[in-house]
């Protein structure tokens, strides 16, 4: 095919993934379009690297985001978060599922990477970075306007807090990803400008708080999916607690499974590549389909099934190559998410959440428009306390 008038070709499966990742034959440098690159990730930031310079940039992302650690230190804070958006929603609230992990999640997070503010600062901020995700894949549009406008203020904050932590008017604690950008060095043994260590910073935090996209698809799988919604409503019940049930991270990998979030990914191709007699000369593109690849029939069995049972027990989901939501190969060499345990942990906690026997997930609006890039359900899920609805304005005579 043509893509953005180049020689493009789409693969997908174990094979494509192969190809796309394998860095002898595939840059992802220049890959993007730089007015969709610039938006998203931001000049300069880890994703429009390769080689060595890649590689010495991820590993601080795979210190502060990739080890257990991590996420054990995460995993609490995402607890008490979504304990409170249950609270609200207990009392009578009525935000969607996707708009309170936007807050939970971004609050959470904010307070793992070390970042100053009040919770409502955390939270306008945590909406910001939502919108430049919500945002970027719509050119020439008002979304996409918003969506620029929000980066430049992200970046001029984050640009802030790393020069402060410099001049030694914030003391992050050493293992929080604040500490790790401030004091980050290139291969040259130099800190990196402000400008970008703060965009790195928005790149560790970012992605967690983009995880409110599947918190959506989820709510409308378990509408969808009421006995699993019991079994994990029982589950959580009996281990008391919302972070880590086995069936509540089942249902999240098979969500990340099937969710069209990122339909796919572009890269560049540095020599003439071919695959099942399909060939793209060198500066083409080769496009990876990560939702074909995730339902791909030849790697999955029913895949169009929606079926959190293919993944009880399965801990090594990194080791499973058609499984691919946050990209694919090994996450210390290649492009593979670093954060992709934090996003599992705080979609698990989510779907604890919501299976609160004491809320109701509202069906309409779950519709998914597949011609958006990113999607999510319409409504984001609308979230009530069971026995509450609309009520009607009038007194009744």
């Amino acid at each position: 095919m043509r893509l953005l008038g180049d020689e493009a070709v789409l693969v997908r499966g174990r094979e494509g993934v192969r190809l796309f990742y394998d860095e002898s034959r595939i840059a992802r440098h220049g890959a993007l379009p730089a007015l969709v690159q610039e938006t998203l990730f931001g000049h300069g930031s880890v994703h429009s690297l390769d080689g060595a310079d890649h590689r010495r940039r991820k590993s601080a992302f795979l210190g502060v985001a990739y080890e257990d650690a991590q996420v054990t230190r995460l995993s609490p804070l995402l607890e008490a978060e979504w304990r409170i958006e249950r609270a609200d929603w207990l009392a009578g609230g009525d935000r969607s599922a996707y708009d309170a992990a936007v807050g939970a999640i971004g609050r959470a997070v904010m307070l793992w990477a070390g970042l100053p503010g009040t919770r409502a600062a955390q939270t306008r901020w945590s909406a910001r970075l939502a919108q430049i995700v919500d945002g970027f894949g719509v050119p020439y549009s008002p979304q996409f306007a918003l969506a620029a406008v929000n980066r430049w203020w992200s970046d001029r904050h984050a640009q802030r807090l790393i020069e402060a932590v410099r001049a030694g008017q914030l003391s992050p604690p050493n293992e929080t990803a604040l500490h790790t950008w401030a004091w980050h060095r290139d291969l040259s043994g130099d800190l990196l400008p402000a400008r970008t260590a703060g965009i790195e910073l928005q790149n560790t935090i970012r992605p967690t708080i983009a995880v409110a996209r599947f918190v959506a698809f989820a709510a409308k799988e378990l509408h969808d999916q009421p006995d699993w919604r019991d079994r994990i409503a029982a589950q959580t019940a009996q281990r008391g607690t919302l972070a880590g049930g086995a069936l509540a991270t089942a249902f999240a990998q098979e969500v990340r499974r099937t969710a069209p979030f990122v339909p796919m990914l572009p890269g560049q191709a540095i020599v003439d590549v071919t695959l099942d007699g399909q060939g793209v000369p060198a500066g083409g593109r080769v496009v990876l389909d990560i939702l074909g690849t995730n339902t791909d029939t030849e790697s999955w069995e029913d895949p169009d099934r929606f079926a959190p049972e293919r993944f009880e027990g399965a801990d090594d989901y990194e080791g499973i190559e058609a499984f691919v939501p946050h990209g694919g190969g090994d996450p210390a060499r290649g492009h593979r998410c670093p954060g992709e345990k934090l996003a599992i942990a705080a979609l698990a906690t989510a779907i604890a959440t919501l299976s609160d026997p004491g809320l109701s997930i509202n069906g309409e609006g779950l519709r998914v428009n597949r011609r958006r890039l990113p999607t999510k359900p319409a409504s984001g899920g609308r979230v009530r306390a069971v026995g509450t609805g609309s009520r009607c304005p009038f007194p009744h005579g």
